[in-house]
């Protein structure tokens, strides 16, 4: 395994400039010929963190992908939220996406691109999500995979990938990814920070860190589109490529390159974070959401913030919080009732007493979990992470059974703020907003919904300033 050593940020000052009109207007002409529908299966609801006026559905059988596919728009995310799946039921459903996908893709008449929308810092369900939607898919239609791009890229969260190697930005260094918090997840971790030892280490040896083609700085700074689209044309048998990035300069070089490539016939399917779904879809700059576009005319009542990840980004922004320049009441939820008879229902329902009085007051509240984890002491990858999906439902299960509308809602965490969508909130389809902060979306929720036509915001645990929680809340409670 390739060592791998902190970088100051300075480094990313150190690029050469491009001419990002130019780039632009060759990118532009690209995706008009490029007549795909870009499909994006996202492992949790922090995909669309880049996006803006794109559609995003809970659902994805046969009827719902048939009418994603007929959307107007160039692109559309389906939240599969299966980084709270076991293995095996997240291949069960990635075989039933798949399978959904080229019935829609047939019906319509409309190819596509797929992509797999998973987190910056290398958690998830990897390689076997990939894995599975190309076997299924090979099996289903004429459609042969030549290589399968890995672009972990995220530049509003600070994620970077210099010389192969994936780096998370923390104060004024870039931490290799291995060495981060995220690493040592309980479900997900890993070791490696070089990404073609992750591919060989993730996939435990199926696929060789030596048989990865990188696609580097160097090459992209120095706009070598025909020398990219060579490497992807080179690509057979499902090959993995590693994108280098630090600036939406380097996606856009390589996105002209992609576009060549597919254009002469070549197939791809991408497992990546947020950056590409938004160069791909052609989604343009937007200005940050204000409290005008998110709350609405005279809702007095208070809002709900609900915390359920744990990494220490999000315990920190919690901690800010409690800085807020307006009054906001503080509940714990006591997670480690799980293993209690009735433990999780009683809590749940002493919080949402407690919810339903302040808020109904005018009060914004601040829910959060025990900010000591609960951890089995399992080496079962699964088990813990049934126990995790279990204090989710519970947490969440608290919007779910409001009676009074918030002024707003704020979910902090992947499961969490996939499951306030789907099962508190019960969102069928969503629209997306846009950002209001970088790297943090609002979704409007549908008219099926239990709030309809409501902004909702979805806060990655591991993403934000610490500061972002707090200037959120008071930009949504200011007047």
């Amino acid at each position: 395994m390739r060592e791998t050593t902190p970088l100051s940020v300075q480094i990313l000052d150190q690029m050469p400039p491009v001419d990002e009109k130019e780039l632009d207007q060759r990118l532009a002409e690209q995706l008009k010929n490029l007549h795909r529908k870009i499909v994006v299966l996202d492992d949790d609801p922090t995909g669309v963190q880049t996006v803006h006026h794109v559609p995003v559905y809970t659902s994805w059988d046969a009827d719902t992908m048939e009418e994603a596919f007929r959307e107007p728009g160039s692109m559309f995310f389906i939240l599969t939220n299966s980084r709270g799946m076991t293995h095996d039921e997240t291949i069960r459903q990635h075989r039933i996406m798949a399978q959904n996908i080229v019935h829609a893709s047939q019906a319509t008449g409309k190819d596509y691109i797929l992509i797999s929308r998973s987190d910056s810092t290398l958690r998830g369900h990897y390689p076997w999500e990939p894995l599975t939607l190309r076997e299924e898919i090979e099996r289903l239609s004429p459609k042969r995979f030549d290589g399968e791009i890995i672009y972990p890229f995220f530049q509003e969260g600070g994620r970077y990938t210099i010389d192969g190697v994936h780096y998370v930005r923390e104060g004024d260094q870039l931490i290799p990814a291995g060495q981060t918090e995220f690493a040592k997840d309980k479900s997900f971790g890993y070791r490696s920070s070089y990404l073609p030892d992750w591919c060989e280490e993730k996939s435990q040896g199926r696929y060789r860190a030596l048989d990865v083609v990188r696609i580097t700085l160097q090459d992209l700074r120095a706009g070598r589109v025909e020398e990219i689209c060579q490497q992807l044309l080179s690509l057979r048998d499902f090959n993995k490529v590693v994108v280098d990035s630090v600036d939406y300069v380097d996606t856009k070089t390589f996105a002209i390159a992609l576009c060549m490539a597919v254009a002469q016939g070549k197939e791809f399917l991408f497992r990546s974070a947020a950056a590409i779904t938004k160069v791909l879809g052609g989604v343009p700059d937007q200005p940050l959401l204000t409290r005008r576009d998110l709350v609405a005319p005279g809702n007095t009542n208070g809002g709900i913030v609900l915390v359920g990840s744990h990494v220490n980004k999000t315990t920190a922004q919690l901690q800010e919080l409690h800085n807020c320049k307006y009054p906001i009441t503080f509940l714990e939820f006591n997670q480690h009732r799980v293993l209690e008879p009735n433990g999780l229902e009683d809590e749940v329902q002493k919080v949402i007493a407690q919810v339903e009085d302040e808020i109904s007051q005018g009060r914004t509240v601040a829910v959060y979990t025990r900010r000591d984890r609960f951890d089995l002491d399992t080496d079962d990858k699964d088990a813990q992470l049934q126990v995790s999906v279990k204090i989710s439902d519970a947490v969440t299960s608290i919007i779910g059974q409001l009676t009074v509308q918030p002024s707003f809602i704020i979910a902090k965490g992947g499961i969490t703020s996939s499951d306030v969508g789907v099962k508190a909130l019960r969102v069928r389809r969503a629209m997306v907003m846009g950002q209001v902060r970088p790297g943090i979306p609002a979704w409007q929720t549908g008219p099926e919904s239990k709030f309809p036509n409501m902004p909702y915001i979805i806060f990655p645990g591991n993403v934000g300033t610490v500061e972002d929680l707090r200037i959120i809340v008071e930009n949504l409670m200011e007047g």
